[in-house]
């Protein structure tokens, strides 16, 4: 089954039927590992990412459920973050490398991959009772499975249509607050918020796409392209507080110099580059974008 709620089920059953393929793939990828690891935790923090956006759509409705639910997912995203975040700060200097300005500064960057590489093989060999914690977070994605049999939504199509608008409108206004704060002098948090938000506005297209299928893509990958280019900005300044907070990884002080210049200028770049797609993806007015949503559920449905 797809990433999506079609508009003529049974909202309760295509809900859980979401939820559940998310789960039941998380809990095979952990147990299974067919890449190793490392890409296991990634794929299983995707599946978690997008059940999140999916509960977040139905807040409203279940609020107690999504609260406890989230809770449940972010505990578990965290138990196994370390070493997924050290193999993600490998694919940061690579981004920067591949972008390099120069032979020279190409280099130096190739060595901070490669020192960032140890960094992330010996916190493995380091890491204690990886094993356990991933069986015990299989087991807490059994018991969230479990937990979908206690949320149900009303069957009328129009109240669940309501349901969806606002859930929207507030997804776009929060996103909207976030682009505003993203101008100016902005912190590397304020970016990673606009990311959220577009994260959501992303998979919700995705959700919910059968009621307008072209253009439900167009801005879906709109949204998506713009996520990518807002978690690099992320993934640069995460990188940069490795350098504050580990500076010893780096012994030669013109690898680093060529780091933080790379990082200083791609930052710069994709921020601007950022700010420019994000106004496009938001340039619809919250309440229209609610308003359309609803109508479409509705005329889908029947």
């Amino acid at each position: 089954m797809a990433y999506r709620i079609r508009p003529d089920a049974d909202f309760t059953e295509a809900f859980r039927d979401v939820a559940t393929e998310q789960l039941e793939s998380a809990i095979a990828v952990l147990e299974e590992r067919p890449d190793g690891a490392h890409d296991a935790i990634h794929s299983f923090r995707k599946n978690l990412k997008r059940l999140r956006s999916l509960y977040r759509l139905v807040a409203r409705d279940v609020p107690d459920f999504q609260d406890r639910e989230n809770a449940r997912l972010r505990d578990a995203a965290r138990s196994l973050s370390a070493i997924r975040d050290a193999a993600a700060l490998i694919g940061t200097a690579q981004y920067l490398q591949h972008s390099a300005r120069g032979k020279e500064e190409g280099e130096a960057l190739g060595r901070i991959v490669t020192v960032l590489e140890g960094r992330r093989d010996w916190m493995a060999e380091a890491e204690s009772g990886l094993e356990q914690r991933l069986a015990e977070t299989s087991d807490v994605l059994k018991k969230a499975i479990a937990a979908l049999d206690t949320v149900s939504f009303d069957s009328g199509h129009r109240k669940n249509a309501r349901m969806l608008a606002k859930s929207w409108r507030r997804t776009t206004r929060k996103a909207g607050t976030a682009l505003a704060a993203c101008h100016g002098e902005a912190s590397a948090d304020d970016f990673h918020v606009l990311r959220k938000r577009t994260y959501d506005y992303r998979l919700y297209h995705a959700l919910l796409r059968d009621v307008w299928p072209g253009a439900m893509k167009a801005k879906r990958d709109a949204a998506k392209e713009l996520v990518e280019d807002l978690g690099h900005i992320h993934d640069l300044a995460v990188l940069c507080e490795l350098v504050e907070a580990e500076p010893q990884l780096f012994t030669r002080n013109d690898d680093l110099a060529h780091l933080l210049d790379a990082i200083i200028f791609r930052q710069q770049e994709d921020r601007r580059q950022a700010l420019v797609k994000a106004e496009a993806v938001f340039a619809d007015d919250p309440d229209d974008e609610a308003q359309r949503i609803e109508l479409l559920w509705l005329t889908a449905a029947n």
